[in-house]
């Protein structure tokens, strides 16, 4: 019998940051983006991807840190492709509420 290998195969993190970078939606592209709900999907599911890898063994039969934030990471990503999710729009565009002016 061979001995159950218990890292991940090599090159694996590597790919998965670049794959993560790739997807990222950036400060440049955020406005035209945000609304494209597979595509902030795709971005929550790579950077599960990227913490389960840098994080965590998978040979450890214990969940830890990083797997329980790439777990999160994961539903968050679903939510935004089952539409459970939208944007909540930029907070350097949202109005502050009305005040009343005194009277002078």
């Amino acid at each position: 019998m061979s001995k159950q290998k218990r890292s991940w195969p090599e090159g694996s993190l590597e790919l998965a940051v670049a794959l993560q970078r790739h997807l990222a939606i950036g400060d440049r592209d955020w406005h035209a983006f945000k609304s494209q709900r597979p595509r902030r999907g795709a971005e929550q599911l790579a950077a599960a991807l990227v913490l389960l890898l840098r994080g965590d063994d998978p040979g450890a039969p214990q969940s830890s840190d990083a797997r329980r934030q790439a777990i999160e990471l994961v539903e968050h990503g679903l939510g935004w492709l089952k539409a459970e999710l939208s944007d909540p729009g930029c907070p350097s565009h949202r109005q502050a509420p009305a005040t009343k002016l005194a009277a002078d």
